[in-house]
């Protein structure tokens, strides 16, 4: 079965910046898109960025020009480099990945809090 693991959260100041890493494992199962959405206390989880496996990525609004989506299709590794961090970015950061070929899947990570301090 497949898993998710993701690293790299944590505290920063305002302006600050952050690199979430998400690593796949447990399976050889096909991974098609990954991508990254965060959540807000009480809130929905909402898009972040995704990328294709083929390298095609989508940003929401909020985080163009900041965030990078980037992936290592070898190893089936997901990253997101955070810059010029705001305030609202503080949230629940959860890893996703579209598995399997004929029937897909979602798979989630655990979520890891970023938290950014003015």
């Amino acid at each position: 079965q497949v898993q998710l693991v993701e690293s790299g959260g944590g505290l920063v100041q305002v302006g600050g910046s952050l690199r979430l890493s998400c690593v796949t494992s447990g399976s050889t199962v096909r991974i098609n898109d990954m991508g990254w959405y965060r959540q807000y206390p009480g809130k929905q989880r909402e898009l972040v960025a995704t990328i294709s496996s083929g390298g095609r990525s989508n940003y929401a609004d909020s985080v163009k020009a900041r965030f990078t989506i980037s992936r290592d299709n070898a190893k089936n590794i997901v990253y997101l480099q955070m810059n010029s961090l705001k305030p609202e970015d503080t949230a629940v950061y959860y890893c996703n990945a579209v598995a399997g070929t004929n029937f897909r899947y979602d798979v989630w990570g655990q979520g890891t809090q970023v938290t950014v301090s003015s």
